[in-house]
């Protein structure tokens, strides 16, 4: 069986590449773009079993990208990552339905973490 495929949105390639790198280092598929249109136009949403969005994207902010998703009924689990001090950002991302929100300091394990909790097997969950 193929591993999940995570999506890492984030229009710095160096973050975006290194998160990818992170989660790869675990076994995923990742794939990597530079902005929310990019992963829409993509053809990506229907196999992507989670997204690490920065929160701050140029054009297409990562909130506006995941009012856009609910909205076209693609409920993909979303990890944000967001400025330190965006408290405004958070709340938002936490309202319209965000796993979580990590601060763009939180580093690569706290990363690995969130996304193995929402991919790994349900039974290595305890379900």
């Amino acid at each position: 069986m193929e591993s999940p495929i995570v999506s890492v949105i984030d229009d710095n390639d160096s973050v975006g590449w290194a998160a990818a790198t992170v989660i790869r280092s675990a076994g995923f598929r990742v794939s990597v773009f530079l902005s929310a249109g990019e992963f829409i136009q993509s053809g990506q949403m229907a196999c992507t079993a989670c997204l690490v969005v920065n929160a701050q994207l140029a054009g297409m902010s990562g909130l506006q990208l995941q009012s856009h998703l609910a909205s076209a009924g693609r409920h993909i689990p979303i990890v944000f990552i967001i400025a330190p001090a965006d408290e405004k950002a958070r709340a938002l991302a936490f309202e319209l339905g965000a796993v979580n929100v990590l601060d763009k300091r939180s580093g690569d394990k706290a990363l690995l973490k969130e996304v193995w909790s929402i991919l790994k097997p349900k039974d290595q969950k305890g379900n």
